[in-house]
């Protein structure tokens, strides 16, 4: 009784833990290359480069299990409840297929009818059967792939598979020795049977005591396992062993009727345990929905190479040709979300072609370049004409404070190469400054000699400024001066206007150096 509480606890727990956690772990990550064997590296490889479409098979871990449970023999005497327990050793092969070695252990009994022990020649009666069978089983998962879910939280299967099964029967007779008393192993004869060995392989230990039967058998079943975290798993297992030729003894008893040989069946309560190094390897396979890398990559790519989308806009303003009202749009034009050629003010010229963007409607209808027809205000007309007198009448201002002066030597009315020097720099001057002319003023009232040699060194600095430096010789001022310097021809800023040559006072005084 206690060990059914306890099984009904365990039970309770994993549908609680299943419907508690939600199922959040896909199972693996596909880039990961330490969960990928050696000899599967290069199909890796080639499918994280593109290569090909299919991902190596990861390594998986090995499922321990132990089970407990209770057993019973179908056979031809009236079967008591007995006890079994087992271990195996499962690994997936791939998402659905496994396989999976055990030893499994089972003590049955029973009793005969009051009709069985009635029988002749040969009455049924009790036995006790010991059984340890070696299997090998194939497993097929009915539900780990899903399109409607990531991994399983039950594993629900089938097995099909091969038992070696070492069987010692003892049958209740009167003056037998074992089992405490009143039990005789059963060698395939009773009193009033032939001695049989049909179905077995061999007898090992003969006639003895120890005499255990030795005879294949095949194993069907079914079970569910229920996942209790990555590590664990509990389940309910149905498993019938029958033996392939058609043993009839395991009760110690057959019918000469049939041919029907006696089997063994055990219902256990397993409990599972995953083992290996996580870091190398994922859960069994079995615990893993095969579709998960596909509906995640459906969901949120990030293996495949998508071509990059490029919609068609032909006249390049923004907006694609799906979506263009207007697709033939000039090149630069402003547009609106439908690709229309903005027209901000509304007079029914594009902005692009628009000399005016902010015509007022009083002002429409406009000409072809957008320009509304409103009549010039007579306020701003009269301004406009003020203004335009003002700039009309307004001289121009010299802003040159200062020019240098042209030193002459004795009566020499040539130019020296400092006196070039001198006058490159005022041209310079006079360029940075249009809107200013130049008096050149010449000295020489002390005689007519002094006039005329004036009037020579005036007009060879005109001469240089205007052939040399390139200066109009509209803005060089011909000034004759009472005071200064006979020897000097001094250069000044003005706004004035005046002739730029005047006649020599003395041509007959002219100077022959």
């Amino acid at each position: 009784m206690a060990s059914k509480k306890l099984l009904l606890l365990v039970v309770l727990f994993v549908f609680a833990q299943v419907s508690t956690n939600a199922q959040t772990n896909w199972g693996w990550d596909w880039k990961d290359t330490s969960k990928v064997a050696v000899k599967d590296l290069p199909q890796h490889n080639e499918f994280m480069n593109n290569q090909y479409p299919y991902p190596a098979k990861p390594r998986s871990q090995w499922e321990i299990g132990l089970s407990v449970g209770p057993s019973w023999i179908g056979g031809d005497v009236k079967s008591k409840l007995g006890f079994a327990a087992g271990v195996s050793a499962r690994k997936s092969l791939g998402h659905i297929f496994s396989v999976r070695g055990s030893v499994d252990f089972a003590r049955n009994s029973g009793a005969p009818s009051l009709y069985g022990s009635t029988l002749v020649p040969v009455p049924q009666v009790a036995y006790v059967n010991k059984m340890m069978a070696l299997g090998l089983d194939v497993i097929a998962s009915l539900n780990t792939p899903s399109y409607y879910r990531g991994n399983p939280k039950t594993n629900i299967y089938v097995l099909a598979g091969y038992s070696m099964v070492g069987s010692k029967t003892f049958f209740a007779n009167p003056g037998g020795q074992q089992l405490g008393g009143g039990y005789s192993v059963f060698y395939g004869q009773r009193p009033g049977q032939a001695n049989t060995q049909d179905g077995l392989i061999t007898r090992v230990g003969g006639e003895s005591s120890n005499a255990v039967a030795l005879m294949h058998a095949f194993n069907l079943g079914f079970g569910a396992a229920f996942k209790v975290n990555d590590r664990i798993s509990i389940g309910l297992e149905q498993k019938f062993i029958f033996s392939a030729r058609a043993y009839d003894y395991l009760d110690a008893w057959k019918d000469v009727r049939n041919d029907n040989g006696d089997h063994i069946s055990m219902t256990s309560a397993k409990v599972n345990i995953n083992i290996g190094d996580q870091s190398k390897r994922v859960q069994p396979l079995y615990w893993i929905n095969p579709n998960n890398f596909i509906y995640n990559e459906l969901n949120a790519p990030k293996h495949m190479k998508l071509p990059k989308v490029i919609l068609p806009d032909a006249d390049k303003d923004g907006v694609t040709d799906q979506f263009d009202m207007e697709p033939n749009t000039p090149a630069g034009a402003p547009v609106d979300s439908h690709g229309v050629s903005k027209d901000t003010d509304g007079d029914g010229v594009p902005d692009y072609r628009d000399k005016e963007l902010l015509t007022s409607q009083k002002c429409f209808p406009v000409n072809n370049d957008g320009i509304g027809t409103c009549p010039e205000n007579a306020c701003c007309k009269e301004i406009k004409e003020m203004v335009t007198n003002i700039q009309a009448n307004q001289k121009p201002s010299c802003t040159i404070s200062a020019l240098p002066s042209v030193q002459f030597k004795g009566s020499v009315t040539k130019l020296s190469k400092d006196a070039m020097v001198v006058l490159s720099a005022a041209a310079a001057q006079l360029k940075a400054n249009p809107t200013c002319n130049v008096k050149v003023i010449g000295y020489g009232a002390s005689s007519k000699a002094a006039q005329q040699q004036s009037w020579e060194r005036v007009n060879a600095v005109i001469k240089y400024l205007v052939e040399n430096q390139g200066i109009a010789e509209s803005r060089l001022l011909f000034v004759y001066a009472q005071d200064g310097t006979a020897n000097t021809v001094d250069l000044q800023g003005t706004t004035e206007e005046g002739p730029n040559s005047v006649p020599a006072p003395h041509p007959n005084l002219k100077s022959r150096n």
